[in-house]
């Protein structure tokens, strides 16, 4: 299935301020910026110094090398790091434990309705956890071509583009296929601040 290209079109600024208020209403802190050296300033200088933090997988974090700020700079204390030492065979409780409620989680969206809904898939679920609960606090930094009309969008646009580019980027990589196995929509968030959504006039991402 080749990519729908209706969907890698930038939202204008008129529909990125209206998402921007859409998604303030519905308690998720939200702001726009230029591109995607102003985002990860931002990032930088929003998370403090040796906080607990995990960089979720996302070609938006890589695309703007927020990832390795986060994980090689020594400024912060890396989940990703300690995970990646520890042995999947022997301590998946433990690092399933450790990913699913950090103090800061950090990655990006699939979708954004102009109304303020917040849609994420995953093939794992793995980042799901900490989104929708675990992690006290959750940034996410969502290029400007992610934003449609509404929820009837938000799914074209997971199953007609990000998949298919999702797809075609885990058989380069691994060799096997990806799927939309799980969903997370976020129509609401309910504690004050936990959630801060950066767009960014600039594709990013898939």
């Amino acid at each position: 299935m080749n990519p729908s290209e209706r969907f890698a079109q930038l939202a204008d600024d008129a529909t990125l301020e209206k998402t921007v208020a859409a998604l303030q209403a519905n308690g998720i802190a939200a702001m726009i910026v230029d591109n995607g050296q102003a985002a990860k300033e931002k990032v930088l200088t929003t998370i403090p110094a040796g906080a607990e933090v995990f960089t979720m997988s996302s070609e938006t974090l890589q695309q703007i090398d927020l990832a390795a700020a986060i994980n090689e700079s020594g400024r912060y204390n890396s989940v990703r790091n300690k995970l990646n030492a520890m042995d999947r065979k022997t301590q998946v409780r433990e690092m399933n434990a450790l990913g699913a409620a950090p103090d800061w989680a950090v990655g990006s969206v699939h979708a954004v309705t102009e109304d303020g809904h917040v849609f994420i898939a995953s093939n794992t679920g793995s980042q799901l956890g900490a989104y929708a609960y675990g992690a006290a606090h959750v940034i996410w930094v969502v290029g400007g071509q992610k934003v449609v009309k509404d929820d009837d969008e938000a799914f074209q646009r997971l199953y007609e583009y990000t998949l298919a580019l999702e797809k075609e980027r885990i058989r380069k990589l691994y060799n096997r296929e990806s799927e939309v196995s799980k969903l997370l929509i976020v129509n609401l968030e309910k504690t004050p601040g936990r959630i801060t959504l950066i767009l960014v006039k600039e594709k990013l991402g898939f």
